[in-house]
């Protein structure tokens, strides 16, 4: 029972994360035999059909939100160093923040860096053979 006190905050959460996608994966409808069924692109009839394809979508939408959002915790963490003034607990928050945030936007950045050589390489592989 002491268990239980204990760690009903994870037994709850280990619970919702297997019933919640079991439940949302379940099908109402189970087609009858014979029946064909067609898996239709979620990303529209346009969308990338294969993986490297997929992966620039996702990594092109990522930047799209990612981006601006760093423009904004920069901006915060400017007005964090000016809010401070001088307090020098309030400085190293405000110091960490920057460099969580550059951080951030570094491994972003990075990412795409990353996949665009990645692609470079195996385009380049193609070519060559």
């Amino acid at each position: 029972m002491i268990f239980i006190k204990k760690n009903l905050y994870k037994i709850i959460l280990i619970a919702f994360l297997i019933i919640i996608p079991v439940l949302s994966f379940a099908q109402g409808d189970v087609p009858a035999p014979g029946v064909q069924v067609k898996l239709v692109n979620p990303l529209g009839g346009n969308g990338p059909t294969n993986l490297p394809a997929f992966i620039k979508t996702l990594l092109e939408g990522v930047l799209t939100v990612g981006i601006p959002i760093v423009a904004l915790a920069i901006i915060y963490c400017g007005f964090l160093f000016v809010s401070a003034r001088g307090n020098t607990e309030k400085l190293t928050k405000a110091k960490d923040a920057l460099l969580y945030t550059l951080i951030g936007a570094a491994i972003l950045l990075g990412s795409w860096a990353i996949a665009q050589m990645i692609s470079a390489t195996v385009t380049g592989l193609k070519a060559g053979v």
